[in-house]
């Protein structure tokens, strides 16, 4: 089996990242048009809902058989018993989940009222088992993962232009996002079988995965809370054009902090390799790394976007959603939040065995989002939502900081704030300047400012010497001299 190199996998996982950001920007343009904010509204709390079962399905699977599978990758026997087991678990928690699910259905008068698109969002639950993605991670095969995503994100878009036209057309864009979210989950679980074999080769222990499992479980469902609990709770204390209103601004949020943790994906099983091999001096630099990438990008895209923050919401959802401008606003600085504790709890605290830290950080986190949104949603809606979020990822990253004290210093020892700073101040100059224009295109604005912003913010880190964006820079150019 081949491992490829770090670079690689990025490169691989930095095209699956564009891909989710690149098809929200073709289709959730088209589909708030169409659905309109109650449409928006439905299928938002419909898939939030559906969530917390998937979540109770797959336990903590997602993560711990990343780590799990990564330690003993070298080793087919090994890794094929792991991943029956692990696939056993996911089988057996599904069927209760789903079993709570139908349930819920006929007895929740807002689930019930959306019966058929609940129903849809079931599948899901059904389907996740068979997703194996934790099998993909361990393995390091971004390659096949991005491949098979690609195909089945042109086949949704296509769909999506075909089948909805009109606002009662939502309960056919659920299906079709059902379809794009889990048509890969069964190319998924054939494929493996050219990793692991599924035939019972010895007797399975099944006891010795419940602990970390549960662990890792705890940890999923209280980050769980604080990411889906808000668009819950807007429906249940406010409407559905309350919920379609969030969603705008969650849509952005959600398609940057993937870009910014992507590289966390590829990191994790290597990481994990790492340590199960004790090369510190390794997993040092590479978490150095990881830092100064998440300031230098997060920190770009979140003063971005909050300074166009109107011109985003025009562009992408139209007059209508204008009412999301504030909580984007709001919402925008969890960007950076959340990468940096992606990196201290994903990537440190967890390869390193301290699971509990992390379980720790985001109940807090979970605990005061809730109490927050009792408090904000009836009086400001989303945008009151969007403050509950942003205050309870910011507990979580104090959280995880306070227990890496001791390791904090050595791992942002490289990174140069004071460079990073100047690069913004500039940057937002020379940005605003294309404000000065009237009458532009939306699009043609955003794609000016974005380059005149993005542009000189790279240029003002390369000619200050940044070491993260000078290595890339220099790393680029010496390839392109050895290939002439």
């Amino acid at each position: 089996m081949k491992i490829h190199s770090i670079r690689f996998n990025f490169i691989m996982n930095m095209v699956l990242t564009t891909s989710s950001i690149v098809f929200p920007l073709i289709t959730f343009p088209y589909i708030t048009r169409v659905l309109l904010t109650v449409g928006t509204g439905k299928i938002a709390f419909a898939s939030s809902a559906a969530t917390y079962f998937t979540m109770f399905a797959s336990l903590g699977i997602p993560t711990y058989g990343i780590r799990a599978c990564a330690k003993i990758r070298d080793d087919k026997e090994k890794l094929s018993k792991t991943a029956q087991e692990l696939l056993i678990i996911n089988s057996v928690t599904m069927l209760l989940s789903c079993s709570v699910f139908v349930i819920s259905i006929f007895l929740v008068p807002q689930f019930a009222a959306e019966k058929e698109l609940f129903l849809i969002n079931g599948i899901g639950i059904v389907l996740n088992v068979y997703s194996m993605s934790w099998l993909y991670n361990a393995l390091e095969q971004y390659s096949y993962i991005t491949v098979c995503n690609l195909i089945v994100k042109v086949v949704s878009l296509v769909l999506m232009f075909l089948m909805v036209k009109a606002p009662s057309d939502y309960i056919r864009y659920g299906a079709i996002t059902m379809f794009a979210s889990c048509a890969s989950y069964i190319f998924n679980f054939v494929y493996a079988q050219r990793f692991i074999s599924l035939k019972k080769r010895s007797r399975y222990e099944l006891k010795k995965h419940l602990p970390p499992i549960l662990l890792f479980f705890a940890m999923s469902a209280a980050t769980s809370i604080y990411t889906n609990l808000d668009v819950v709770m807007l429906r249940f204390m406010k409407n559905d054009a309350e919920v379609g209103i969030y969603d705008a601004a969650i849509k952005v949020k959600t398609i940057l902090i993937t870009m910014i943790t992507s590289l966390g994906t590829v990191l994790l099983p290597r990481l994990s390799y790492y340590v199960q091999k004790n090369d510190n001096g390794a997993f040092h630099r590479m978490i150095s790394k990881a830092f100064n990438f998440v300031f230098i990008a997060a920190t770009g895209v979140m003063v971005y976007f909050m300074i166009f923050a109107r011109e985003t919401v025009l562009f992408l959802a139209g007059e209508d959603f204008l009412p999301s401008v504030m909580p984007m606003c709001i919402l925008m600085p969890t960007v950076l939040l959340i990468g940096l504790s992606n990196i201290t709890g994903i990537q440190v605290l967890i390869p390193l065995g301290e699971e509990n830290k992390v379980v720790l950080s985001v109940t807090v986190g979970a605990v005061l989002d809730f109490l927050l949104n009792l408090v904000f949603i009836p009086k400001y809606g989303a945008s009151g939502a969007a403050t509950a979020t942003l205050l309870a990822e910011l507990l979580v990253l104090l959280v995880q900081c306070f227990y890496l004290r001791g390791r904090l210093p050595d791992m942002l020892k490289t990174l140069q704030y004071w460079k990073i700073c100047v690069g913004i101040l500039i940057s937002i100059i020379i940005g605003k300047l294309i404000t000065a224009i009237d009458g532009m295109d939306l699009f043609w604005f955003l794609c000016i400012s974005a380059v005149l912003f993005f542009g000189t913010y790279g240029t003002v880190l390369l000619l200050l010497k940044e070491r993260l964006v000078k290595e890339i820079v220099w790393s680029g150019i010496s390839k392109v001299i050895k290939r002439r």
